[in-house]
């Protein structure tokens, strides 16, 4: 029986004791009453501040209310709209053909950023191609870890290789997204990590970089980066339905 690849990543400091944390915190969010009689209003603002959040990381960054009004129209940030518009319809598709759906969050993306010819396609690249192999291999069965360690891993590895032209890690974002909307961990899309993520953004970046090593160091970085944003993202939806009720 061939071992999961991705559970020695729960052996490193303080990483399992994080995933329990930042999966702790998600559950105690999830138990705000706004999500009763207010969960579709809710989702929709998490999906807004994600996609404004994710635009920012890739250096646009716009005022929430103004994308809120329609005034936007700079191209990345409406590439990150679409994505994240897009992610309920493509979950179950997720698992099976992750591939296929990489590709149509690249062509929601990078529309009007990159050429005709690059959209939905990856890179000419055969080290790009094996490790992206090995990724859709984990997330077509591949591991059994906890949603949220194959969601940071998708992220990072994405990140890393940026398999596809323009804004790559809306891709990652995206993808990362999917991850937990497939598995159930959060199947509403009520968890703004990107806001995290945007929030930390030098640590981020920084644990990013830090992944791309492939070293033990570097990998707890970007995992204990990741739950970290996970928290800030939980914080995001209880402060959302805070502001909700009171409307």
């Amino acid at each position: 029986m061939n071992s999961d690849p991705l559970a020695p990543l729960l052996a490193l400091t303080d990483v399992a004791d994080a995933v329990e944390q930042a999966r702790t915190h998600f559950d105690h969010a999830l138990g705000h009453r706004a999500l009763r009689r207010h969960g579709g209003q809710v989702a929709a603002e998490v999906s807004l501040r994600s996609a404004v959040a994710s635009a920012a990381l890739e250096g646009h960054d716009h005022e929430r209310e103004e994308v809120r009004a329609g005034t936007v129209t700079e191209p990345v940030l409406q590439g990150a709209l679409r994505v994240a518009g897009a992610l309920p319809g493509l979950s179950e598709l997720w698992s099976t053909a992750p591939r296929q759906v990489l590709a149509k969050l690249h062509v929601l993306a990078a529309r009007e950023v990159t050429t005709e010819a690059e959209l939905g396609r990856p890179v000419d690249d055969p080290v790009v191609a094996a490790r992206l192999d090995a990724l859709v291999n984990l997330v077509t069965g591949g591991t059994r870890v906890s949603p949220l360690v194959l969601a940071a891993v998708v992220h990072g590895e994405l990140l890393n290789l940026r398999p596809f032209a323009g804004p790559s890690g809306v891709v990652a974002r995206g993808a990362a997204r999917l991850v937990l909307l497939s598995t159930g961990f959060d199947p509403r899309g009520l968890l703004a990590v990107d806001v995290g993520h945007r929030e930390r953004e030098p640590e981020y970046v920084g644990a990013a970089g830090a992944f791309a090593t492939g070293t033990p160091d570097g990998l707890r970085s970007w995992l204990r980066h990741y739950m970290s944003a996970v928290e800030v993202g939980a914080d995001q939806l209880t402060a959302i339905g805070d502001e909700t009720l009171a409307a």
